[in-house]
């Protein structure tokens, strides 16, 4: 099973895919680190004040060890921020403290895929895992086979590829999540002139841009994977015997 050449291609192009993201985000983010504000503004102050802005109570803004571990956690209403944005007084640090205000903002107005994010979390969590483990005894069993259609193999492939699907699911809808967090982001911190025009507004959309597209490539190695899954089991292109 996994000898299959062709899986061991896509797990190659995630890799590659996955580590392209990566290095972007790190280039842009050294380079708005050499970008000073004029506003002189840390990334907690930055933070603080997007949420002062938006009226926000009990929002707490902490520091969090880890470089890029910046997260929001909605169950506790924590803005955590890696050691170089909190004190950061740069682009790259008021940009990522002002996309994880942006999170708590979606949180504070319901934002729907932020929501349905939220829901997907545990299942997803369990499908990344047991998914493939299913479907690979689902092939086991024979389910890419024409005569053990409506089988055990064939129950278990539909599961396995069901499992799976809620990762995919939630790989696809953290994308939009994500670019709406960097685009409040930006429109705050330009309306509230934490951020000049120009230089400073730039670096910053460039970085969370960048920061966008690891969540695209997350999301288009989880559809390939799904599709070879599915494939695998016999559930697309036609039936197959290994």
């Amino acid at each position: 099973m996994m000898l299959d050449p062709i899986y061991w291609v896509l797990v190659g192009f995630a890799f590659l895919l996955s580590m392209g993201a990566s290095a972007m985000v790190k280039l842009r983010f050294n380079r708005g680190r050499a970008v000073t504000l004029a506003s002189g503004m840390t990334g907690a102050e930055v933070a603080a004040a997007l949420v002062k802005d938006a009226g926000l109570q009990g929002v707490s803004i902490v520091e969090h060890q880890g470089f890029l571990s910046d997260h929001y956690n909605p169950m506790t209403r924590t803005l955590a921020l890696s050691p170089h944005v909190y004190h950061g007084t740069d682009a790259s640090a008021a940009g990522v403290a002002a996309h994880e205000a942006g999170h708590a903002l979606q949180h504070a107005q319901r934002y729907l895929p932020m929501w349905f994010r939220s829901i997907l979390v545990p299942m997803a969590n369990i499908g990344s895992m047991l998914g493939p483990m299913v479907i690979i005894g689902a092939i086991m069993l024979g389910a890419a086979d024409a005569a053990s259609q409506g089988g055990l193999g064939h129950t278990l492939a539909i599961v396995g590829v069901a499992l799976f699907g809620t990762a995919t699911l939630f790989s696809l809808v953290t994308v939009p999540v994500e670019f709406d967090a960097s685009r409040r982001a930006k429109e705050r911190l330009i309306a509230l002139r934490i951020v000049r025009p120009g230089i400073e507004a730039d670096t910053v959309r460039g970085v969370l841009t960048a920061a966008g597209l690891t969540y695209v490539a997350a999301a288009i190695s989880s559809v390939l994977m799904l599709l070879y899954w599915a494939w695998r089991a016999g559930l697309i292109g036609g039936q197959r015997r290994d």
